[in-house]
């Protein structure tokens, strides 16, 4: 067993007093009081308290050090309270805290320009929001008044936000709640490991360019039926992220390109958690042949430290608002302390060069690490990703690639994983059948190495349920 010695020679030196524990056990206690969590049921939820964050480490409401290989929600992509971008926000509060979104200010008119300066020449303008969700709102928004159509095509097994219009543009059990008539239309995406094209019985023989082919030809059909004229856009996650880091295989972004540049589709693509660095590249569109007319931002723009969103759209986008006025806004568009948040990491980033650290990483320690672990264990199905972003995906069977639960569902082991991880001083981030391993961009090889060899040690209780 991965021993406490192990995790103290890694973790960032820190002691807390007893006051400070205290401290923590008050929060845990007004917590439950007092605030309504997302996602959960309100009565049987015990929240970890977080004392404090530093790298990619975080210290529980007893002190105890953690590897964070949830980046939280997969969004401190430049770590925990990086001085650059603390300092930056300290500076801009002193200098001028808040402004209205109809005044320009340099934080604001920086953060764009940094951010435009690594998409697609023609894609030159952003329009800021408090997040992901509403920047996919407004994405569509923006698709519709463009169009003048209403209809949007999503992929299953997807996620854009919790908000009414994001949810229902999602692909995952959390839309069935929140179900309305949103002019939503649902396609079955490319997921090659879990296709839901293959012929049975040829599931192994079936290539990635098999499953672009026939994901392609299906979503061909769904636009056919649902009338190509009617259809605004077609939203993607470059990689989908919650849904299960399945990489698009090669040639279907761009034949998703070649189906919306043939109707006048608008082609959305939701760069939310896959963006800034994570996948190892700027944006997760890089790694293909494709420009998208929109790409949506949010958690790495500037590691969360203070909520941020974005809408950065091409030439031919914003042209329908230069002389119309556009129909929406935000109270809080491009909040200077967020803006300067956001220079301040895009800077960081690029200084210290983060994306081809997590690309290295990715490469050389994540994915070989990850491969042997499957080797290992008959529990893991598959492991897949790039840079920092990847999925390890449990079966019951690894010849019939049954989940480790029916889809939507979660099997009891994978809370004692998490405890074990815990316990052994790495907190993983799961999902459903997953585990994703997304540490922040600048995390060391051997802080990376150390919650592999956990991970790697406690997946011996999935084995117990798989044949």
């Amino acid at each position: 067993m991965t021993t406490p010695t192990a995790v103290g020679s890694l973790a960032p030196h820190r002691e807390f007093s007893q006051e400070e524990i205290e401290a923590g056990r008050t929060a845990y206690a007004l917590d439950r009081e007092h605030v309504f969590h997302s996602w959960s049921a309100q009565e049987t939820l015990a929240p970890m308290t977080v004392l404090d964050a530093e790298g990619s480490w975080i210290w529980d409401g007893e002190g105890s050090p953690l590897l964070d290989l949830t980046s939280q929600l997969i969004y401190t992509n430049a770590g925990h309270r990086h001085p650059r971008i603390v300092q930056a926000v300290r500076d801009q509060a002193e200098k001028l805290c808040t402004v209205a979104p109809q005044h320009a200010n340099d934080a604001r008119s920086e953060a764009a320009r940094l951010i435009v300066e690594r998409l697609p020449a023609d894609i030159s303008h952003v329009f800021f929001t408090a997040g992901g969700a509403d920047a996919n709102e407004h994405a569509v928004r923006m698709a519709r008044h463009h169009t003048g159509r209403r209809k949007v095509l999503s992929a299953y097994r997807s996620y854009h936000g919790g908000s009414q219009l994001a949810v229902n543009l999602t692909g995952d059990p959390r839309r069935i709640p929140n179900e309305e008539d949103a002019g939503v239309v649902h396609f079955l995406p490319a997921y090659t490991y879990r296709s839901y094209f293959a012929p049975e019985g040829q599931k192994d023989a079936w290539t990635e360019q098999d499953e672009a082919q026939a994901a392609l030809a299906h979503l061909k059909q769904v636009l056919e039926l649902e009338r190509p004229s009617s259809a605004a856009a077609i939203i993607l996650e470059a990689i989908p992220g919650t849904a299960g880091i399945y990489l698009p295989p090669a040639g279907y972004l761009e034949g998703v390109r070649q189906l919306c540049d043939e109707h006048g589709i608008v082609m959305i693509l939701d760069e939310v958690m896959a963006g800034f660095g994570r996948s190892g590249k700027w944006f997760a569109h890089q790694h293909y042949e494709v420009e998208p007319d929109i790409v949506t931002f949010a958690k790495g723009v500037n590691s969360g430290y203070v909520p941020m969103g974005g809408v950065a759209m091409d030439d031919a986008i914003y042209s329908s608002f230069a002389e119309q006025a556009y129909p929406g806004g935000l109270t809080y568009s491009g909040h200077p302390l967020a803006a300067a948040a956001a220079v301040a990491t895009i800077r960081a980033m690029a200084e210290e060069e983060m994306v081809e650290n997590a690309a290295r990483l990715g490469e050389h320690v994540i994915g070989p690490k990850l491969q042997q672990i499957r080797e290992n264990h008959p529990s893991v199905g598959d492991v897949r990703g790039t840079g920092a972003f990847w999925a390890v995906e449990l079966v019951q069977d690894r010849a019939t690639r049954e989940p480790l639960a029916p889809y939507g569902q979660t099997h009891e082991v994978m809370g004692r994983i998490v405890a074990a991880c815990k316990e052994r001083g790495v907190l993983p981030f799961v999902n459903m059948n997953r585990i994703h391993v997304c540490p922040p961009l600048n995390i060391a090889e051997e802080e990376i190495t150390f919650g592999l060899d956990v991970l790697d040690e406690v997946l011996a209780l999935a084995d117990e349920h798989a044949a």
